[in-house]
């Protein structure tokens, strides 16, 4: 899968293994050691060398940059995975999980200074324009994520809610991988927009698909399959569900779904439900609407021809994990 990034893909992991973190304290640095010889997708440092090479930046340059982004990723991750008490992550045993809760907040707290830390080097014009990126991103993946923990205690979340939501807690930082690539092509404010927003585009896909994946998937994704039915989460498919329910159905359904402790026979009424309205053509239809976006937007940008094939590659790939 994504033949076209391989490159990209393993001039980054040189890059981090040339650059790995320290070794000692070993309980704060070796959860993230792991973590990251993991591996994982690397989408967004993908993106951010993709794009700054399309700009015509050495991708020696673009490195750094790329490796902000993936550090402030994963350590949105453990995070992430601390307030879900996910037990795994890309197949593995969470951080928390592995090494206790304290460990793992602090490893990673000092994985976003790591981050920032790559940040340095470039010159003070570039510097602020990628700090203050990342900084608004940080707020909104933040706002995203507090929004996300809000809905579990809603019943009623709409479509408009949830869009918004993904927009900041996931799609946010799509979005800057790539303007990073703009930043360091120096290119102008109206083509870092376009160049966010396809990423913004390709990050609500992705999130769609993880909402899908996670009830229709399998255990090779890496993750708990059904996690986010027993967890009660409000996704794609329980908010699409909600529009299309009449009343009586809707209130059911809300009972049903915000149950504790669901039993695996609830789990296959809700899934069951979801199949009943048609929620995965619902999703694939709504991947190929927003794939169909992020390639009018690349097409529209000034990135060389061949590395708008490479990202329109990528996003068609991303969006054939529907089913």
């Amino acid at each position: 899968m994504w033949e076209s990034v391989r490159p990209y893909r393993e001039a980054f992991e040189e890059f981090l293994r040339a650059h790995e973190l320290p070794s000692r304290p070993r309980r704060l640095y070796d959860p993230l050691r792991a973590m990251l010889r993991q591996g994982g997708k690397r989408i967004r440092p993908v993106l951010t060398l993709v794009a700054a090479e399309g700009y015509g930046t050495p991708l020696a340059t673009a490195l750094p940059a790329a490796a902000a982004v993936e550090l402030f990723h994963n350590f949105t991750l453990i995070h992430d995975d601390i307030m879900d008490d996910a037990p795994l992550r890309r197949g593995q045993p969470t951080v928390h999980r592995q090494w206790g809760m304290p460990v793992a907040i602090l490893s990673g707290d000092v994985l976003m200074f790591y981050a920032q830390k790559f940040l340095e080097p470039y010159p003070p014009a570039v510097f602020q324009a990628l700090q203050t990126l990342l900084n608004d991103t940080a707020i909104a993946v933040c706002e995203g994520q507090q929004a996300d923990m809000d809905f579990e205690d809603k019943n009623e979340v709409s479509r408009e809610e949830y869009m918004e939501m993904i927009r900041k807690k996931t799609a946010a930082l799509m979005g800057t991988a790539l303007r990073y690539g703009a930043i360091l092509g120096e290119r102008n404010r109206d083509e870092q927009e376009i160049l966010y927003e396809a990423g913004i585009k390709l990050g609500l896909t992705f999130q769609i698909l993880d909402d899908y994946l996670d009830t229709f998937g399998d255990e090779k994704f890496g993750k708990q399959t059904g996690g986010d039915i027993r967890a009660g989460k409000k996704t794609f498919l329980y908010v699409t569900l909600l529009e299309k329910l009449p009343p009586d159905k809707r209130k059911e359904f809300v009972e049903l779904y915000g149950q504790k402790n669901k039993t695996e026979e609830n789990v296959r009424r809700i899934v069951s439900l979801f199949r009943t309205y048609n929620l995965p053509y619902i999703t694939r239809q709504t991947v190929e609407d927003l794939t169909r976006e992020f390639i009018f937007l690349i097409n529209s940008s000034r990135l060389m021809p061949e590395h708008k094939q490479i990202l329109i590659h990528l996003a068609e790939d991303l969006a054939g994990r529907t089913v």
